[in-house]
């Protein structure tokens, strides 16, 4: 005897067949545009892209909050082994739920060692800008691939 959970997940599956038979398609007048991934999803509060990239792109700070339904990633303090003396942190808000540029933004902190303390110093805006650029190429390149992969 099938329980509820499986009859309803048969009735899920058995409607979006349905559904996507309905849809039509894959006549030789297809064109690009119309396997072109959504830039909107949203099942988790914000653009998923969005929000993977910056999860692989700030990846390698230990990571403080993450709410995918606010769009906030938080990193705690990081410094290189390269450059124990300096020490970042990252918060990278996710805006809106298109992918779009102005749909993301990217603080930094920076600290350096002086005399046994943390010392607030400057960030470039340059590397701001650049994390954002990275972020949104990697968005872009998920989405892109999304289409590639169904």
């Amino acid at each position: 005897m099938l329980q509820p959970k499986a009859i309803l997940t048969a009735m899920v599956l058995g409607s979006t067949v349905t559904l996507l038979g309905a849809c039509g398609g894959g006549g030789d007048d297809d064109r690009p545009e119309d396997r072109i991934a959504p830039s909107q999803v949203t099942t988790i509060g914000v653009n998923s892209y969005l929000w993977r990239a910056s999860l692989d792109t700030v990846s390698f700070a230990p990571l403080v909050q993450a709410d995918s339904a606010g769009g906030v990633i938080v990193t705690d303090w990081y410094s290189t082994p390269q450059n124990p003396n300096e020490r970042v942190k990252l918060t990278v808000y996710i805006l809106d739920q298109d992918l779009r540029a102005d749909a993301l933004r990217v603080a930094a902190l920076r600290q350096v060692a002086q005399g046994g303390n943390w010392v607030d110093a400057s960030v470039q805006a340059a590397t701001v800008q650049k994390l954002e650029q990275i972020i949104l190429t990697k968005a872009r390149d998920l989405r892109r691939s999304a289409v590639y992969d169904n």
